[in-house]
């Protein structure tokens, strides 16, 4: 709800700045005020976008519900054994990524 606010509230910024600034034809004692005001909407609309699009930090939601725990990669499905050296040997499998489950 709060982002289709922001998003209302920059176009009517943008609307309201665009408008301001061509109703007046541009003269030398002016073209201040309307540099200014142009300006000021410029800075407006970026402060409301980053507002716009933060999205929050929280990464571990209330107890009760499941959450993606960290990325971890490893093989799957490998046969390994030991040769006539002692050494340890891996053959075959596939190298996989998963995001583990956690529930609280």
């Amino acid at each position: 709800m709060m982002k289709k606010l922001m998003h209302a509230l920059m176009a009517l910024t943008l609307i309201a700045g665009v408008s301001a600034s061509s109703i007046q034809p541009a003269e030398a004692g002016r073209g201040g005020r309307v540099a200014a005001g142009v300006a000021a909407g410029i800075i407006g609309l970026g402060i409301l976008g980053a507002y716009g699009h933060a999205r929050d930090r929280e990464y571990y939601r209330a107890s009760g519900e499941c959450y993606p725990g960290p990325e971890e990669c490893g093989w799957r499905d490998r046969r390994c054994f030991e040769n006539r050296y002692g050494e340890m040997v891996c053959r075959g499998g596939r190298w996989t990524c998963w995001r583990p489950t956690y529930c609280d």
